[in-house]
């Protein structure tokens, strides 16, 4: 990291509205990590006597329709959310970052047979191909990361190539060649460092993605199952009851909006700290697909 960039990164972490996000995802993942303790009840505990409860100094955030403690579903929620989109976001940059830089690289009928790839996945509904696992294999978490992880690379392998083009014909990597290095040196030691900052920063915006998705295949009811629990599963609880109980649709929702909202606002910090020319470097050139 050259000193433009530190210096890029303090001014930008000094800004109160991204001091505020870092402070809003710190307190998700505290409450996460803290709020089962401190409630003092299991998230699968039944309150046979607070059925569907507001608020009150026992159950902080109201129980729900079949008396659970809405307090400990809410944290046991965000670490199942947060689980999904890491664990997601860290597959898309595994398979993503080496499969752009070498197609970049090598460039030819490789290339493009390499991006025709990635053309048909993107073909595929993604919904449905969240079903066909389901039939194939039933319902569980795992089948969250592979769905998830199988899609969201395929941004990333794109602006990788995009930026493996930009670099390819360098002087570094021509000297390289010319001495002799072998393709997997070249695009491990000189093309995947050089992308390494942009892919990283675009795998942060693929975490709010991801956790949107996750909610939305958890609403729809084809991700997590109970007694597990997750953001959409609560929300999608909470908007079968919302007028009767709206404190189970609101406190999830919010949970999850701040923590959308903090995620993409640093991931936009962190692109323009490391790119600031991203409205031009971060895209495939045109017509090189």
């Amino acid at each position: 990291m050259n000193d433009a960039t530190k210096s890029r990164l303090r001014h930008s972490f000094r800004a109160p509205v991204v001091r505020a996000a870092t402070g809003i995802i710190a307190f998700v993942v505290l409450f996460a990590a803290l709020a089962p303790s401190v409630s003092g009840w299991q998230y699968d505990q039944i309150d046979w006597d607070r059925i569907a409860e507001p608020p009150d100094a026992s159950h902080y955030f109201g129980t729900d329709a079949a008396g659970r403690d809405l307090f400990t579903r809410v944290a046991m929620g965000a670490r199942t959310s947060l689980a999904v989109a890491l664990l997601a976001s860290a597959v898309s940059f595994v398979i993503g970052l080496p499969w752009g830089a070498i197609a970049g690289y090598i460039g030819g009928r490789i290339d493009q047979a390499m991006m025709r790839i990635v053309d048909v996945l993107y073909a595929l509904p993604f919904v449905f191909l969240v079903i066909l696992l389901v039939v194939v294999f039933g319902r569980n978490m795992y089948l969250l990361f592979i769905a998830l992880g199988a899609i969201s690379w395929l941004d990333l392998a794109r602006i990788v190539r995009g930026q493996t083009l930009g670099i390819r014909n360098e002087t570094f990597v021509l000297a390289a060649r010319c001495l002799g290095a072998s393709t997997p040196y070249i695009v491990k030691r000189h093309l995947v460092p050089n992308v390494m900052g942009p892919a990283l920063v675009y795998t942060t915006l693929t975490v709010p993605g991801v956790m949107l998705a996750e909610s939305f295949l958890s609403f729809l009811g084809l991700g997590v199952q109970e007694p597990e629990t997750s953001w959409g599963v609560l929300i999608a609880d909470g908007a079968r009851d919302m007028e009767s109980s709206p404190w189970l649709l609101a406190f999830p929702a919010a949970f999850l909006a701040a923590t959308l909202w903090s995620m993409n606002l640093l991931g936009d910090r962190l692109r323009d700290v490391f790119d600031p020319r991203h409205g031009v470097g971060d895209r495939p050139r045109p017509g090189s697909l």
